[in-house]
């Protein structure tokens, strides 16, 4: 059962004005009262009763002298006007607290903070020591700051272990330092080389404390192009990070075989994070009363209440309980706006649970995932319930183009896709794996734009149907992904590379007027790619050409031997 539901300049710099905010006190309701919140209480109190009184006198010394009420003398018009200020102080007294709560509402970290300044804010190469609090004092090496020593006497020490290594971005005060030191100091550790491994030309700072830790350099990835799909009367190119070759060349392929046959449409079916605490309780009993309480439609509202208040965007949209023995497992959904929210739902799933365990004291909160959420594996929940952004893109593609472009047949098509992706699937007991390569396609576009590669796991969950229409001239060929996990905002979408990724879809950060649009817009193109990469990789099946294909561009001319030996 579900509820529905520039540091020394006197100009800051918007990075410092941020962390200004940040720091300065917090407004409070009372501020704006020119006496003590409490003195100015007692005198509105006092003149309401004062008031109050006086007109209650007078009004019965009229009556007793039979003189109408609606005639008043200058001092009742007076004493009227104070009762009606001290009661409409007195009802805005009453309301402070709602008031203080409203400014003071907590939001849910860096994607709140992105949406609400809808611009970038630059971040700096250097990172203020200032800025990153640690417990500690500072580390001192050879009587001095660490960052007053050479780097190699700072890499000996951080060998020797004299210095931790995660601190050295908070000791030094600049990442890219702290990077270069590090690396050395895993040369002198392991006597191995990372001469190939690129150290310059990435903001470092933008890394800190988001993506990476530990950092020592980055890793490059070929990003290439394909496109123009043309999706839902929309063109888009189409940005793929991979080192497998043909993958871009045939997934180009699938989107010109659409595009000359009139484009893809694709459909939001449903969205929403989810995210399954488990509890457990003495007795399986206990878990069966929590259960019923959470799926009881008269307690949704103030479930809703409490998860919502987290967040401007985390929007509780059902609870789905299931019990293994003593155990309770609450699958929570909500909208998380253009975030892919798993810190977004995770805080407000947590909230929840203290609230729970105020009604429940002897429930025991052993995870806040217990796995039925399911994140980052290939589940059965998330292919029938979906997970995300759950769409759907179909295409209809003209017999003379599949036999132009693809080099096929409608009826080769149809029959490789039931032998292969449904009969041949079903054999190996696949789980959302009924389709060619749905993941070579997710994957890239995963790490082109910064999403969690991880989540490409379910992410790929993909079904790939193909039938003949038009008296068998044509062909209709969809794909039905019920669990796209993806963001335009926080974790690597805000590291510049994969922010101009997003920005060559049209879909970089918050959508200010319509929040949540542009990461299901990102979901529809996801879907719409993979409709292409499955057109292509069939067609060349269906035709013999794989082979060929690979040898031709996933080969490399190198010396192997000679690589190896480097």
């Amino acid at each position: 059962m579900r509820i529905n539901a520039a540091a020394r300049s006197p100009v800051s710099s918007p990075g410092q004005q941020l962390k200004m905010q940040r720091d300065s006190p917090k407004p409070l309701a009372s501020d704006a009262l020119p006496l003590p919140v409490s003195l100015t209480n007692k005198i509105f109190m006092v003149l309401f009763f004062s008031a109050s009184y006086y007109l209650m006198r007078r009004w019965r010394e009229k009556i007793r002298s039979s003189t109408p009420l609606h005639m008043l003398n200058l001092g009742e018009i007076i004493a009227l006007m104070v009762q009606l200020a001290s009661f409409i102080y007195l009802i805005g007294f009453f309301g402070i607290d709602y008031v203080q709560n409203y400014i003071n509402k907590s939001s849910d970290g860096s994607w709140d903070l992105d949406d609400v300044r809808g611009v970038d804010i630059p971040r700096r190469q250097r990172c203020s020591a200032a800025e990153i609090r640690i417990p500690r004092p500072p580390v001192l090496l050879r009587g001095k700051t660490l960052a007053d020593n050479a780097d190699d006497d700072i890499a000996s020490a951080v060998r020797e272990g004299a210095v931790p290594s995660h601190s050295l971005e908070a000791e030094l005060g600049d990442c890219g330092r702290a990077a270069s030191i590090r690396r050395q100091a895993v040369e002198l550790t392991t006597g191995r080389s990372l001469e190939g491994l690129p150290l310059t030309g990435i903001d470092y700072a933008s890394i800190l404390g988001q993506c990476c830790e530990m950092v020592v350099g980055y890793v490059q990835i070929p990003v290439g192009v394909a496109g123009p799909l043309l999706l839902d009367g929309f063109e888009f190119t189409v940005p793929m990070a991979t080192t497998e070759g043909c993958l871009v060349a045939s997934t180009n392929r699938g989107c010109k075989a659409i595009y000359q046959s009139g484009g893809a449409t694709s459909t939001l079916l449903r969205e929403g994070m989810t995210r399954a605490p488990v509890v457990r309780f003495a007795t399986a009993k206990r878990a069966a009363e929590l259960k019923f309480f959470v799926e009881d439609a008269n307690n949704f509202e103030t479930l809703s209440v409490i998860f919502n208040r987290t967040s401007r965007f985390a929007r509780l949209q059902d609870i789905f309980c299931v019990l293994a023995g003593r155990n309770a497992y609450l699958r929570f959904r909500s909208s998380t706006g253009d975030a892919m929210g798993m810190n977004m739902i995770s805080k407000a799933v947590q909230n929840v649970l203290s609230y729970l365990q105020h009604l429940f004291p002897d429930m025991e909160s052993i995870s806040v995932s217990g796995n039925f959420c399911a994140d980052k594996k290939a589940t059965a929940v998330n292919w029938v319930e979906g997970r995300g952004k759950s769409v759907v893109c179909e295409a209809v593609l003209k017999g003379e183009i599949i036999s132009k472009v693809l080099k096929t047949s409608v009826s080769a098509l149809v029959e490789l896709n039931m032998v292969k992706n449904l009969a041949g699937s079903a054999l190996a007991g696949a789980l959302g794996g009924f389709n060619a390569h749905a993941s070579n396609i997710v994957s890239a576009i995963f790490i082109a734009t910064g999403q969690d590669p991880a989540q490409n796991v379910e992410s790929s969950h993909c079904i790939t149907m193909m039938e003949a229409v038009n008296g068998g001239q044509d062909l209709h060929v969809s794909v039905t992904m019920p669990s796209i996990e993806v963001g335009t905002i926080g974790g690597g979408t805000q590291l510049a590379s994969q922010a101009a990724c997003l920005n060559l879809l049209g879909v970089k950060g918050a959508n200010l007027e319509s929040p949540g649009a542009n990461a299901q817009m990102l979901a529809r193109i996801v879907a719409g790619a993979v409709l292409a990469g499955e057109i292509s990789l069939m067609s060349a099946l269906a035709a013999g050409q794989l082979v060929n294909s690979h040898m031709k561009y996933n080969r490399s001319s190198q010396n192997v031997a000679e690589v190896g030996t480097r």
